[in-house]
């Protein structure tokens, strides 16, 4: 009859679909079912006899001694885990979160306790994964717009907290209306017509508008659509990205406007066609300086007008240089002779240009006879300026080079993960069978890295605009280290490779700081990420930390790729990137933001990198806020 109990418990126990585990009094577990196996990665032969301990993780087990004890004392059902979060330790060491639901029983007197535990890994994930899109879009600093269009005249029906602090305007105002109140009386613009148009065939569409706020200021919008189709391919919504390009489009007019001036200017300028060298045409300032007119200056070239130099000299010092792309402008010294005879010397600036798909020579000549009748004294006060206006335009050349290379990182950096949702999304329509549910796992798990970096990207480059601008508030609170870890190396975990492992730091659970809990996870996410991502397979990643009475030293080492040595001085610049990664995911802006932090909090980052062999990245922060 034992027995027959025995086989008809056993037969209830692996018929439940949820983990089920049973303890006694003394917290030891006395049975398992199948299910439990594969959630914690045991098997029953393992654990049976050993304490509940060994499955929950090293920093929860005093509080779950308490509550155990006052659950055993209370001995009434109950839930765990719909309020707060609970976690499971697997075999493996990685961190689960759980659900738990305690039943207490008493056979032969004594007291047991069958956990009925409920794994939440995919629940959790899809729970951060619409926030981390939700976040997304509402921290992202371009207004978002998102349309019905399978209701008549293409309604709002979302838009982000950007959108309003663009337009000023109210959910009452936005919520079901067409956007095209943003355009208010101004409806003639030809651009609308291209938009109309794309919207008439579902299909993208980036096209500049004026637009107005609320109150009535005009704003430039850069305004980018793209639909979105279900599996039918019917259009169903439209999203729309828009970016004030007030200040863009100023500036323009600016620059328009110089251009006039430009013309008109006094100085001489000259447009030559590259084969012939005749001019083209000259501007007012060359004429008057010259005393020829343009009818005479049409049949004369460059040559006629210098006095140094021959036309083979002229053709291999300047021409040819330009003409193979060796150069890409020149500017020289020589000397031009006027219609009367008299000579001058004059400043050149020449480069090739294009004019309706001609090859022409542009030169922009500046008198230079009063410079070189300048004093002694005159002259140091002119190199003076001289110099600050060539700091001043190597500043520029300086901020246009990273503004180039800023634009061209972003557009790399967006583009590949964007047509990685995008390909993964249109393949995940393919997969339609039960058996293929692998297939679709694979490619929702790369919509939701791409996802993540993305949201990473976006998130460094707020941060680097707060960083500069000083409006970075660090919000300074006492916290157990041990806490930021388990969160860092949970959230690590996810991106690990096969055979990776992260070595957790030993003896950490009574080290406190007072620091910015928040940017300390953020440094140690960075760097630990980064040692996941240069890292190969089946490789280790050590954390180890030390904390004195001033610092706390943090050493992360991995057997990754390593830092060539001639990159290891600039890899805290700002896009800097190493030779070795330029083909690997990154912007190069992780260690700067690292480095800044650091400095901020009073602490400073060293690294020893060997090439092929691996990182050791060592960090020393204080213990309390400077």
């Amino acid at each position: 009859m034992i027995r027959q109990d025995q086989e008809i418990f056993n037969i209830l126990l692996e018929t439940v679909s949820e983990a089920v585990i049973i303890i006694d009094e003394k917290q030891h577990i006395m049975e398992i079912n199948n299910v439990a196996e594969q959630v914690f990665g045991y098997d029953k032969s393992e654990i049976k006899g050993r304490p509940i301990d060994i499955l929950i993780p090293s920093n929860y087990h005093e509080t779950h001694k308490k509550y155990a004890e006052n659950f055993i004392d209370k001995h009434k059902r109950r839930k765990m885990g719909r309020t707060t979060d609970l976690y499971g330790l697997k075999k493996s060491g990685d961190i689960i979160p759980v659900e738990v639901e305690l039943n207490p029983f008493k056979i032969y007197n004594k007291t047991y306790v069958m956990a009925l535990v409920k794994d939440m890994s995919k629940q959790k994930e899809s729970e951060f994964d619409f926030m981390l899109r939700s976040k997304a879009l509402e921290s992202a600093s371009n207004g978002i717009l998102i349309t019905d269009a399978l209701k008549p005249d293409n309604p709002i029906i979302y838009y982000n907290k950007a959108f309003t602090e663009l337009t000023g305007y109210t959910d009452e105002d936005i919520l079901n209306k067409n956007c095209r109140f943003l355009q208010g009386n101004d409806r003639d613009q030809k651009v609308l017509n291209k938009l109309r148009t794309a919207i008439k065939k579902g299909e993208s569409c980036l096209v500049t508008l004026r637009n107005y706020k609320k109150d009535g200021s005009l704003f430039w919008n850069d305004l980018y659509i793209t639909p979105i189709t279900n599996k039918r391919g019917i259009v169903t919504n439209y999203i729309g990205i828009q970016n004030d390009v007030t200040e863009r489009v100023r500036a323009e007019e600016e620059r328009n406007h110089l251009a006039t001036i430009f013309n008109e200017s006094l100085n001489e300028i000259y447009v030559f066609d590259a084969n012939t060298l005749k001019f083209i045409n000259v501007n007012r300032g060359a004429k008057k300086n010259l005393g020829y007119s343009i009818e005479e200056l049409k049949t004369m070239t460059p040559l006629d007008l210098k006095v140094a130099y021959n036309k083979t000299q002229f053709n291999e010092l300047y021409i040819k240089p330009l003409l193979n792309n060796a150069e890409k402008r020149l500017e020289f010294e020589t000397k031009h002779q006027r219609k009367d005879g008299s000579t001058y010397p004059v400043y050149v600036h020449l480069q090739l240009s294009n004019l309706d798909e001609r090859q022409v020579f542009v030169a922009i000549i500046l008198d230079i006879t009063e410079q070189k009748e300048y004093t002694s004294k005159l002259e140091r006060e002119v190199d003076e300026r001289t110099e600050q206006l060539q700091i001043a335009l190597s500043k520029e050349k300086e901020l246009n080079e990273l503004k180039t290379k800023f634009l061209s990182l972003v557009s790399h950096e967006f583009k590949t993960p964007l047509s990685g949702i995008s390909t993964s999304a249109m393949l995940l329509e393919k997969y339609k069978l039960t058996e293929e549910q692998s297939k679709r796992d694979r490619h929702l798990n790369i919509i939701k890295d791409k996802v993540h970096y993305l949201n990473t990207i976006l998130n460094d480059f707020l941060s680097i605009e707060r960083l500069e601008s000083g409006t970075f508030n660090y919000k300074y609170s006492s916290f157990k280290l041990s806490k930021v870890i388990n969160e860092v190396v949970y959230n690590a975990n996810m991106l690990l490779k096969e055979g990776q492992r992260i070595n957790y730091p030993d003896n950490i659970d009574d080290i406190i700081m007072h620091q910015d809990e928040r940017i300390i996870e953020l440094i140690l996410s960075n760097i630990i990420q980064n040692a996941v991502k240069y890292s190969g397979e089946n490789s280790e990643i050590d954390i180890r930390i030390n904390q004195d009475k001033v610092f706390t030293v943090f050493e992360i080492e991995d057997q990754g790729i390593g830092i060539p040595k001639e990159d290891i001085e600039n890899v805290f610049t700002r896009y800097y990137r190493a030779e070795n990664v330029l083909n690997m995911q990154g912007t190069g802006i992780g260690l700067n933001i690292v480095k800044t932090h650091l400095e901020n909090l009073g602490g400073h980052i060293t690294l020893k990198s060997q090439e092929h062999k691996g990182t050791l990245v060592m960090l020393k922060i204080p213990n309390n806020k400077i």
